[in-house]
């Protein structure tokens, strides 16, 4: 391969196109790039541009290491191996982590609240595996904003590092919405003492509450008073160790097609692990519970903003299927770690390409972020996705 005859500007690590690409990195990159330790040991790079861009050349458009210090030679980017690319790559992932979470923050800027004011930011979590019984085995901690459907947060793990929303950075305002499997007081604390709001799917044990008698709240009798469709909610109260939370649960009842559904898809999972499903986790499965606690917003309102969490579901989609984050092509953890966040970053540089391009007058300037027509077609598209998420019955999509 390292005879062929390729042209300089074809490999050039996105030619002319560069500059646009480099006029949505978020500022400071450079100086980041010695900072987060991408640039030690990397002598035969001229400096962070001509290291990013032979990155991008293996990333972004997937070629092997092999053929990346092919047409990095090619294109006059740097003379190396794919050795030496491997160990800028390991050495690259914090660096790559801290750009994806800075253009995350300038994108969630330009966005529109839809709760008066407020912030709704989606998290989850996805394992990512590397094909093959021997293949490595990730967790991607993931948070997205609601209105731009951009990723805000990032952190990647080993699979035994559980789900918690106290990986993630809250601020004043921020209400976040999850599934069960992040519903804990430890992560709920979390986020009400930074002065932020949590909306998660419940169980019947996940979050133990109280009545204002101090008694243990028990959902089911109150579940049972529902008929099919009704929403209603109930106050109860959170202990913690450092004093009580008031919280709310929203719940739904489902159909009896849906309730069935549910039950059924209980019993396979349980019979996949050897166990029997408890008569009163069936029962539960015929609703829609969360837990909230913001006090003001109805029932119906809740639940309905709940539906919205569908879209970190698409979110991981997209992802893996554009991306290919669910095929890991690096066997140690060190460069498998990297390549995600590597990954990661060319998602967000995607999503900031966009936003500018919908920006950008064809006259030669950039609207100015207060100015109404800012993002009218990013808005656009994140209604259309709303209505598509929504356009389910409720119980199906959550």
């Amino acid at each position: 391969m390292d005879d062929l005859d390729f042209n300089s500007e074809e490999f050039s690590g996105f030619g002319e196109d560069w500059k646009i690409i480099e006029s949505a990195l978020p500022a400071g990159w450079k100086e980041a790039a010695k900072e987060k330790g991408a640039l030690i040991r990397a002598k035969k790079f001229d400096g962070p541009t001509s290291l990013l861009r032979v990155l991008l050349i293996h990333l972004a458009d997937g070629c092997s290491l092999r053929e990346t210090a092919v047409r990095a030679k090619a294109g006059g980017l740097a003379s190396v191996s794919d050795v030496a690319i491997l160990d800028r790559l390991r050495g690259s992932g914090e660096w790559f982590r801290w750009m994806s979470e800075q253009m995350g923050q300038r994108l969630s800027e330009a966005s529109q609240p839809l709760l008066d004011g407020r912030q709704i930011k989606l998290v989850d979590a996805t394992v990512v595996c590397e094909p093959g019984a021997t293949g490595s085995t990730w967790r991607l901690h993931y948070m997205i904003d609601l209105t731009t459907l951009t990723c805000e947060q990032v952190h990647v793990t080993q699979p035994v590092e559980g789900e918690t929303l106290t990986r993630f950075a809250v601020h004043k305002g921020d209400v976040l919405m999850a599934d069960r499997g992040l519903a804990h007081r430890r992560g709920i604390v979390h986020v009400v003492k930074r002065g932020g709001d949590v909306v998660v799917r419940m169980n019947l044990t996940n979050v133990p509450l109280e009545d204002a008698k101090g008694r243990k709240f028990l959902l089911l009798p109150q579940l049972r008073k529902l008929s099919i469709g009704q929403a209603r909610s109930w106050s109860a109260i959170m202990r913690t160790e450092d004093g009580a939370i008031d919280v709310r649960v929203c719940a739904l009842k489902k159909s009896a097609e849906q309730t069935r559904k549910a039950q059924e898809k209980l019993r396979k999972e349980d019979a996949k692990k050897g166990r029997c499903v408890r008569p009163d986790t069936l029962e539960a499965a015929g609703y829609i519970t969360v837990l909230t606690t913001l006090q003001h917003e109805s029932a119906e309102k809740i639940l309905d903003m709940y539906r919205y969490r569908w879209q970190i579901e698409l979110a991981f989609k997209r992802l893996k299927s554009l991306l290919h984050l669910g095929h890991l092509k690096k066997t140690d953890p060190v460069g498998a770690k990297a390549w995600l966040q590597g990954k990661l970053f060319v998602a967000s540089l995607l999503e900031t390409l966009i936003a500018v391009g919908e920006r950008f007058s064809p006259w030669g300037y950039i609207l100015p972020q207060g100015q109404s027509e800012a993002l009218p077609v990013a808005r656009d598209r994140t209604d259309a996705m709303f209505a598509v998420a929504c356009s389910e019955p409720l119980a199906e999509i959550v």
